[in-house]
């Protein structure tokens, strides 16, 4: 790969594809593959994700927003796409461009089926969702015969799916708590099954499910984080690979001298002669403040150099006082080693988050 000439996002389509074949190998021939792609697909590039998935053959895609499913469409995406999320504000929208919502309260579904109503549709697909104990979003199973009572009182919508969200899929200590949220799930999915009188798809597992609970994979898994590299254990990230690598270069390299100070705030103060170099990345790229002051670092030809003070809205300083640098070389935050997981580490926080904030203004380079 070139070297980086300024501050990109590299994403190695390769990468993605060996992760999606490998989480794919470990479902039965006949589920179904969901690929999320909200957040700009976890802060890399949505619409070239799910194009490259697309062409891979992965049946579903899901967004957060409409106006996020409303962005694949544009780009060509023609496989079904679910918004898990979708407000009552934005559905004729949602109806023109053929997405498909989740519906997790009867506000929503009352809301839903009128608007549809309006657009004239007849068993237009929408996806139900029950809470097992997440606490996020979701029909109880008490609500199963109003539902279905609605439902059966109009032909204007019909269900493709039902579904639920593990809440501690990747923590085996939480074994009793997630197979309880299964065996909850696999009941009411019986019982409103039996209330409708046909049999939607089944949905459950999140990366870590597919991976830990192949018993709830169902009709159908939703698979984000595992596509992006990470599979939520060490054993399993040895089978994935880290799509992204953020890269920046060397600005300028600083001498420090004892009792100088380096940054807004005079945060950092030198108590010896020492280097630093400027970086063109900072909080308004998604390096947040919180990896200032020694918290975070980069690598620079294969060595750690801490930041050094606060980090700035457009750049970061880092010690370089014993890396062999110049001006101009290039700088990895994250990519297969340290990967994003093992920065976000070193502020307590997981690897989504980091993920996620690499700014739209971060140039994206696609490697296949």
């Amino acid at each position: 790969m070139p070297k980086a000439q300024e501050t990109v996002l590299e994403i190695n389509l390769k990468a993605l594809k060996h992760n999606f074949e490998y989480l794919k190998s470990r479902l039965q021939p006949n589920t179904k593959f969901l690929a999320v792609v909200k957040a700009f697909a976890y802060g890399s590039d949505a619409c070239e994700i799910a194009n490259y998935l697309q062409s891979l053959n992965a049946d579903y895609f899901a967004v957060a927003y409409i106006n996020e499913g409303i962005a694949l469409r544009h780009a060509g995406v023609t496989k079904p796409i679910l918004v898990l999320h979708p407000q009552s504000v934005n559905f004729k929208q949602l109806i023109e461009h053929c997405l498909e919502p989740s519906i997790y309260n009867s506000k929503i579904l009352k809301e839903f089926i009128n608007s549809a109503s309006a657009e004239k549709q007849t068993n237009y697909p929408i996806h139900i969702k029950f809470n097992t104990g997440l606490n996020r979003l979701g029909f109880s199973g008490h609500d199963v015969d109003s539902i279905a009572n609605e439902l059966k009182a109009t032909e204007t919508v019909k269900v493709t799916s039902v579904f639920s969200h593990l809440a501690a899929s990747e923590d085996l200590e939480e074994k009793r708590f997630s197979l309880n949220q299964i065996e909850t799930f696999n009941n009411i999915a019986e019982n409103f099954t039996k209330q409708i009188g046909y049999k939607p798809m089944r949905h459950m597992c999140n990366t870590s499910g597919i991976l830990n609970y192949p018993e709830a994979h169902f009709d159908m898994v939703r698979c984000g984080i595992g596509l992006y590299g990470f599979g939520n254990s060490e054993k399993e990230n040895q089978h994935l690979k880290p799509i992204s690598t953020l890269k920046t270069v060397i600005s300028q390299i600083h001498t420090i001298k004892q009792g100088e100070s380096v940054g807004y705030n005079r945060a950092f103060k030198s108590d010896a002669l020492l280097k630093t170099a400027t970086l063109p990345i900072g909080h308004a790229d998604g390096i947040g403040r919180q990896y200032g002051n020694g918290n975070g670092f980069v690598t620079i030809n294969g060595e750690k150099a801490p930041i050094v003070g606060n980090v700035c809205m457009d750049m970061v300083m880092v010690n370089v006082t014993n890396i062999d640098c110049k001006e101009g070389d290039e700088v990895i935050i994250f990519g297969e080693n340290p990967t994003a997981e093992n920065l976000a580490a070193s502020v307590q926080t997981i690897s989504y988050e980091l993920l996620t904030s690499v700014s739209q203004r971060v140039k994206r380079i696609f490697i296949d």
